[in-house]
C-alpha cells in the first residue's frame, strides 16, 4: 500500500520528467469495477512502475464512474490496480508503444485488508451525486436511538412537519421507497410506521427529485429511497445499539452479517418502546352568532414495535446470485387522548364545558416476502433482474370515547391491506459509453377498510349501531407499467432518455351504501436527464419527467370519520389523478473544501388535490348544545404551480470540523373554485432552511448542533406560521473505536409547534399542535469485526442503477 502514499508525492515530479524527455506520450485507459455489486470504484489507483528506470513511478485515479486515462511515457512498466480494502490487482509487465484500452477490471473485497487499515478521512454526512443527495446515517449523532422520521427530517430538500407528514421541497406528495421497491416497512400509516422503524437499521438515504422512467410514475415531489444496513464483508460482523432516554424511551437494536463461501446471511432486528406526549388547543368564532369554541387536546401516547429482516443471499455463480428475505414488524400503540371543550357567548363569558377521553389501542402488523434474481453477464453493466415481492399488513384501532364521564361511542377500525410487486429489469451496455434499459413492473394493492361506530342512545342509554357513520370499504388498485431508455456520453455531455407507460386500475366497492366506483387510466411519461461536465469538479444538469399523483383509499371514502363532536374528515369517490410536468436546472461545484449544489425547479400540475373546510349547517349535540359540525375534504383544483430555488453547501475546513448547509425557497400559485362557487385562488411563498455543524471537541468529543426553520406558508384560507427547531448531541468513541456512547437533545427549546390561522365565510379559527415535546436520549453502540470509518465508496446503489453519464 505504500506506493499509493508514494505516487501523490511523485506525480509532479514525474510529470515534469515526462514533460522534458522525448520519448512519445500516449493514453492508457480502462474501467475499474467491484466485483460483487459491479458498481464504480472511485478513487482507485493505477500504478506504472518503469522497469528500466525504478525511479520513476507513474500513474492515476479513477473518477466518479470508475474510468481513467492516464498520460505515459512510451516504455516497459509493470501495471497494477490498489483500493483500500480490496485486493491489489497485477496486470504484469507491459510494453507501451500506443494509446491502448484495458477493458474492465473487477476488484475483490478484501476483509483481511480492511482490518488492518485505519481510514484518515471520514466521508461527510451528505454526498452530493449529479442525480441525488445521499445522506449516510451513520454519520449524524442527532439521530442516535431516534426513528427514521427523525432521519428524514435531517436531509437536505426534506422537511417533516409536526405531525410526521414528509414533504419534498414543499411537496407532499413524495414516494417513498425500501431497498428500491415498495415495502411493509412503510405500512397501511407511512408516518406512523417511519417513527417505528428504529435510525440504526438505515444505512442511508437517497433524495431523488429528477427521476428516470425506471421509477414509478407516482410522486409529484420526487423519490426518497431508504437503504438498509447490509454488508458483503467475508465472515462475522455486525454492530448493537441500545438507548434509554426521556420522555421515557428505550430500545435495542441489532445488525449482523455472516458470509462464508457462496452465502451471505443478513438480519437487522429492532425493538423500540416510547412514550410520545404532545398538545394541542384551538379557538373557534362562529359569524353568525359571535360565539366562541375552544377546544384543548393533550396527548398521551406508548408506542412498542418490533422491526425485523432476515434474509439470504446465495451466489450460484460467479454471474448470478439469488436473495430471499422476510420481513415481521409487530406494533403496539395505546394512546390516550383528553379533550376539553368549552363554549363562550360573544362576550367571552362562559356557556358550558365538555370533556371527552379518548382512549384508543392500536394493533399494527407486517409480514413481507421477497425473492431476487440477478444475473450478470460477460459484459461489463450487462444484467437481467427479477423481483417478487408479497406483503400482507394489518391495522387494527379500537376507541371507547367517553363525554362526561359517560361512554358516549365505540369505535373499532380494523382494516387489511395486500400487496403484490412483480419486477423485472433489462440492462445491455452497448459501446464504451452507451447503454439500454427495459422493464416491467406490476403493483397490486388491495386494502379493505372496515369501520364500526357505536353511539349512545339516550332514550335507552345504550350503545346503538351509527349508521351514518358505520362503513366498509373495498379499495383495489392495480399498476402495470412497461419502460425503456437510453443514454449515452459523448465527451463532457451525456444524455439519459426514458419513456413510461402505466396503466392504473382503481375499484371503490361500499357494500354498506352499495355504490361502486371503477377509475381506469392510462398514461405515457417521458423522462429526459442531460448533463454536461466542464471539468471533474464542475457539472451542469437539466431533467425533465411527467409523474402524476393518485388518491389513497382514505381520499376517496366519502364516510366521515371524525377527531371529535364538531370536526370531521370526509374523502372524495370523485377525485381524480393529478398529472404534472417538472423542469430541474442543477448546478455543482467542488472548490477547495466547498461542495456547492444548486438547482432551480418548475412544475405545472392539472387537478390538484387541495384540502378545504366547510361549516355543513349540520349541528352536533354537546352536552344538551347544538354545536356547528365542520368538515374537511380533498377537491381537484384547476392548476397547481411550483417554482423553485436550492442550494446546499457543504464546508470542511479540517478534519475536526465540518458544516453542511441548505435552502430552498418556493412559489405555489393555484387557482380553482369549490362546487359551492368558493375561489380558492392563491399564491404562497415560504421556505425553509437547515444547518448542521459537528466539531470534534478536546477528548476527542464530537459535538454536532442542527438548526431548522420552516418559513410562515399560507393556503387560500389558512396562514400557518415559521417553526425553529433546534437539535444537539455529544459522542465520544471507547475501546479503540469498537464503541460508542452518544447523548442528544431533541427540540432543544421545545418549539416545535404549528400555529395556524383558518379563515372562511362562517367562521374564524387558531390553532397550536405540537405532536411531540422535547426528549432526550443516550445512547451505546458496541461493532464486532466493524471498523466505524469504514466506507466503501463507489456502492450506491439500492434501486438507481440507471444510466448516470
Amino acid at each position: 500500500m505504500y506506493k499509493t502514499i508514494t505516487i501523490a508525492f511523485l506525480l509532479f515530479f514525474s510529470l515534469n520528467l515526462i514533460a522534458q524527455n522525448t520519448q512519445e506520450e500516449v493514453t492508457i485507459s480502462g474501467k475499474i469495477l467491484e466485483e460483487s455489486s459491479k458498481a464504480p470504484l472511485e478513487y482507485a489507483t493505477i500504478i506504472f512502475d518503469n522497469k528500466n528506470d525504478a525511479k520513476v513511478i507513474t500513474g492515476g485515479i479513477t473518477n466518479r464512474n470508475g474510468e481513467y486515462a492516464i498520460q505515459v511515457q512510451t516504455g516497459n512498466y509493470s501495471v497494477s490496480i490498489e483500493y483500500i480494502g480490496y485486493k491489489t490487482v497485477s496486470l504484469g509487465d507491459k510494453r507501451i508503444t500506443k494509446d491502448e484500452n484495458y477493458g474492465t477490471i473487477y476488484l475483490e473485497e478484501s476483509a483481511e485488508a480492511l482490518e488492518g487499515v485505519e481510514l484518515i478521512a471520514e466521508t461527510t454526512t451528505v454526498e452530493i451525486k449529479l442525480d441525488k443527495k445521499i445522506y449516510n446515517v451513520g454519520k449524524d449523532l442527532t439521530v442516535r436511538g431516534g426513528t427514521v422520521s427523525d432521519v428524514l427530517d435531517n436531509v437536505p430538500s426534506v422537511s417533516v412537519d409536526v405531525e410526521g407528514n414528509v414533504a419534498l421541497r414543499g411537496n407532499d406528495n413524495v414516494r417513498i421507497l425500501i431497498n428500491g421497491k415498495p415495502s411493509g416497512l412503510v405500512g397501511l400509516n407511512s408516518t406512523e410506521a417511519l417513527r417505528q422503524l428504529p435510525a440504526e437499521s438505515i444505512e442511508r438515504v437517497e433524495v431523488i427529485t429528477s427521476p428516470s422512467a425506471r421509477y414509478d410514475a407516482e410522486g409529484t415531489g420526487g423519490i426518497i429511497n431508504i437503504i438498509l444496513r447490509r454488508s458483503k464483508l467475508q465472515g462475522l460482523n455486525g454492530a448493537i445499539t441500545t438507548n434509554v432516554g426521556y420522555n421515557p424511551s428505550a430500545g435495542i437494536n441489532g445488525n449482523i452479517n455472516y458470509r462464508t463461501g457462496d452465502l451471505n446471511i443478513f438480519s437487522t432486528t429492532g425493538y423500540s418502546y416510547r412514550e410520545v406526549p404532545g398538545n394541542s388547543n384551538s379557538s373557534t368564532q362562529f359569524n353568525s352568532t359571535g360565539e366562541f369554541l375552544d377546544e384543548n387536546n393533550t396527548y398521551d401516547r406508548k408506542r412498542k414495535g418490533l422491526t425485523s429482516n432476515f434474509g439470504i443471499e446465495w451466489y450460484v455463480n460467479d454471474s448470478a446470485s439469488l436473495t430471499t428475505s422476510i420481513l415481521y414488524r409487530d406494533g403496539d400503540d395505546k394512546d390516550v387522548n383528553t379533550n376539553t371543550l368549552k363554549r363562550y357567548d360573544s362576550n367571552r363569558n362562559l356557556l358550558s364545558t365538555t370533556i371527552r377521553l379518548d382512549p384508543e389501542t392500536e394493533i399494527d402488523k407486517t409480514i413481507q416476502y421477497a425473492l431476487n434474481f440477478q444475473k450478470n453477464f460477460s459484459d461489463s453493466g450487462h444484467a437481467l433482474t427479477f423481483d417478487f415481492q408479497y406483503e400482507d399488513s394489518q391495522e387494527d384501532q379500537n376507541s371507547l370515547i367517553q363525554v362526561n364521564n359517560i361512554i358516549t361511542n365505540d369505535i373499532k377500525t380494523l382494516e387489511d391491506q395486500s400487496q403484490i410487486l412483480l419486477q423485472s429489469d433489462y440492462v445491455l451496455p452497448i459501446g464504451e459509453n452507451s447503454q439500454f434499459e427495459a422493464g416491467y413492473r406490476g403493483n397490486f394493492d388491495t386494502t379493505s377498510t372496515d369501520l364500526d361506530v357505536e353511539t349512545l342512545d339516550e332514550n335507552t342509554s345504550t350503545l346503538e349501531i351509527d349508521t351514518g357513520l358505520t362503513n366498509q370499504l373495498n379499495f383495489k388498485q392495480y399498476v402495470n407499467a412497461v419502460y425503456s431508455q437510453y443514454g449515452s456520453k459523448f465527451g463532457s455531455f451525456s444524455f439519459l432518455l426514458g419513456l413510461r407507460l402505466e396503466n392504473t386500475r382503481i375499484t371503490i366497492d361500499q357494500p354498506t351504501s352499495g355504490s361502486l366506483n371503477k377509475k381506469n387510466f392510462t398514461g405515457l411519461f417521458p423522462t429526459v436527464n442531460l448533463n454536461y461536465e466542464f471539468t471533474e469538479d464542475e457539472s451542469i444538469t437539466l431533467g425533465y419527467a411527467r409523474r402524476l399523483r393518485r388518491a389513497r383509499g382514505y381520499f376517496l371514502n366519502p364516510f366521515r370519520s371524525f377527531s371529535s363532536a364538531t370536526n370531521f374528515f370526509q374523502g372524495n369517490p370523485d377525485l381524480n389523478p393529478s398529472y404534472s410536468g417538472q423542469f430541474d436546472l442543477g448546478y455543482i461545484k467542488r472548490f477547495g473544501k466547498f461542495t456547492f449544489n444548486s438547482s432551480a425547479y418548475y412544475s405545472h400540475a392539472t387537478d390538484g388535490f387541495n384540502f378545504v373546510s366547510f361549516d355543513t349547517g349540520e349541528f352536533a349535540n354537546v352536552d344538551g348544545e347544538q354545536l356547528p359540525i365542520i368538515v374537511r375534504t380533498p377537491i381537484n383544483l384547476a392548476t397547481e404551480d411550483r417554482y423553485g430555488f436550492e442550494f446546499t453547501l457543504t464546508y470542511n475546513p479540517s478534519r475536526k470540523w465540518r458544516v453542511n448547509g441548505n435552502f430552498n425557497f418556493f412559489q405555489n400559485e393555484t387557482k380553482g373554485t369549490t362546487p359551492n362557487g368558493l375561489s380558492l385562488d392563491n399564491t404562497n411563498n415560504s421556505w425553509f432552511a437547515r444547518i448542521s455543524n459537528k466539531y470534534t471537541l478536546p477528548g476527542a468529543v464530537d459535538w454536532q448542533t442542527n438548526l431548522d426553520y420552516r418559513g410562515p406558508n399560507a393556503d387560500a384560507q389558512s396562514q400557518t406560521e415559521g417553526i425553529f427547531t433546534t437539535t444537539m448531541a455529544f459522542s465520544k468513541d471507547l475501546f479503540n473505536e469498537s464503541a460508542s456512547i452518544a447523548f442528544n437533545v431533541n427540540d432543544l427549546f421545545n418549539s416545535r409547534k404549528r400555529q395556524q390561522t383558518t379563515t372562511t365565510p362562517t367562521f374564524t379559527a387558531f390553532s397550536e399542535f405540537q405532536w411531540r415535546e422535547r426528549s432526550f436520549n443516550l445512547s451505546f453502540t458496541y461493532r464486532f469485526n466493524q471498523k466505524k470509518k469504514q466506507e466503501r465508496r463507489g456502492d450506491y446503489g439500492g434501486g438507481d442503477e440507471g444510466f448516470e453519464g
